[in-house]
């Protein structure tokens, strides 16, 4: 697994929003804020929008907002929204031998693969937008014990 460059800003994104979720902030604001590529940061907010994370207000104070509580948005929520999976598995997203790697294939590593992915996706499913709200040592705790909130 590789947390990429999406992942990181569409969550420093939301964050910025769950600091800031009683008004409408503009895409470049958050990006002034954050230090990321403004860009990016709107092509996220899009993004996170058509997942129904977040709501867009047009106007002179528009912007963008969470469309929930920041309880109510996962880790894992924010990750499929930008990238679509937490965790590709190659030899079915890009089998190297359809005979080897195909559905009908039996093939020893593929449960391995869908196992870590399950655990992966339970964690990051675990921890919300108000949990990363609070310091790093009671987020550590949280995910040390394997469940967040």
């Amino acid at each position: 697994m590789r947390v990429t460059t999406w992942t990181e800003y569409s969550l420093l994104i939301t964050l910025n929003l769950a600091r800031n979720n009683t008004r409408p902030v503009p895409a470049r604001a958050i990006a002034e804020e954050e230090d990321l590529p403004p860009d990016y940061t709107e092509q996220i907010c899009l993004r996170l929008r058509r997942a129904g994370l977040v709501q867009s207000a047009r106007g002179a104070k528009g912007g963008y907002m969470l469309a929930k509580d920041p309880g109510a948005i996962t880790i894992r929520d924010v990750m499929t929204a930008c990238e679509g999976t937490t965790f590709a598995l190659n030899c079915e997203t890009h089998p190297v031998n359809p005979e080897r790697c195909g559905p009908e294939a039996s093939c020893s590593i593929r449960p391995v693969w869908r196992a870590l992915r399950r655990r992966i996706d339970n964690l990051l499913a675990s921890v919300t937008l108000a949990d990363l709200l609070k310091d790093e040592s009671e987020v550590n705790e949280l995910v040390e014990l394997g469940s967040g909130h």
